[in-house]
């Protein structure tokens, strides 16, 4: 055990660790929480409006839209996310200025997430009890006024746990952007361990990745109990 901990392979392992993953552990952080709250602010409208936009729903969309939004949401999620990062390149280049790096990795993370984030907000909002819906329109309640006052406070742990769920998925998302060009932990996995053949290096930013989501699922579950009102009514 102690020649292990002296040897070369090892050593050089510690070296990278100090000098290479505190900037990679913030490039991951930054790049997950800001592609989420992106994606967030677009999925979670657009998870609503599919919710309440149904042909007997609170605000019935117009059947060809509410198709185009299902179809656009499902092709989005299918496309596998290396191959989208190459898709969206042209569009990431217009917007960062470049096509690869740690700021633009935001892209793509963003248009892959925003369909998810739409899908499982859609799932939270369904899930209310319809007799609170009914109530609140047998009060005069107007659509927005369900919709901001009942159906989203209501649906709050539910979309706290989904939205925990999007922001692991993010995580893993950062790491495979690592492969062609995305920075963070996923990038010192490929470059040292996949290319140098430095596997302590790559272990170590796997235990890392894996402790991220530990601590994000923590933190979303111990959120979610907390916002959960039948729970505190017990």
């Amino acid at each position: 055990m102690a020649e292990f901990f002296a040897s070369k392979d090892w050593l050089e392992a510690v070296d990278i660790v100090k000098t290479e993953v505190p900037l990679a552990i913030w490039e991951t952080l930054y790049v997950t929480l800001i592609s989420t709250l992106i994606a967030l602010m677009i999925g979670l409208p657009l998870g609503v409006l599919l919710a309440v936009g149904d042909k007997d729903g609170i605000i019935p969309l117009p059947a060809p839209l509410r198709h185009f939004l299902n179809i656009l949401i499902n092709l989005l999620r299918s496309v596998p996310f290396l191959i989208l990062i190459v898709v969206v390149a042209p569009l990431t280049r217009l917007i960062i200025g470049k096509a690869f790096g740690t700021a633009a990795s935001i892209v793509p993370l963003v248009i892959a997430a925003f369909p998810f984030i739409a899908r499982l907000v859609e799932s939270s909002v369904r899930e209310v009890n319809p007799n609170i819906i009914e109530m609140a329109q047998s009060t005069g309640a107007s659509p927005f006024q369900i919709i901001t006052k009942v159906l989203i406070p209501e649906s709050v742990p539910s979309l706290i746990s989904n939205i925990t769920i999007a922001l692991t998925t993010i995580l893993g998302y950062t790491a495979m952007s690592g492969a062609i060009g995305g920075g963070g932990l996923g990038k010192l996995a490929i470059n040292y361990g996949y290319y140098r053949y430095k596997y302590l290096v790559m272990i170590i930013t796997v235990i890392l990745l894996i402790l991220l989501v530990q601590l994000f699922q923590s933190i979303g579950t111990k959120l979610s109990v907390v916002s959960d009102k039948r729970l505190k009514k017990k």
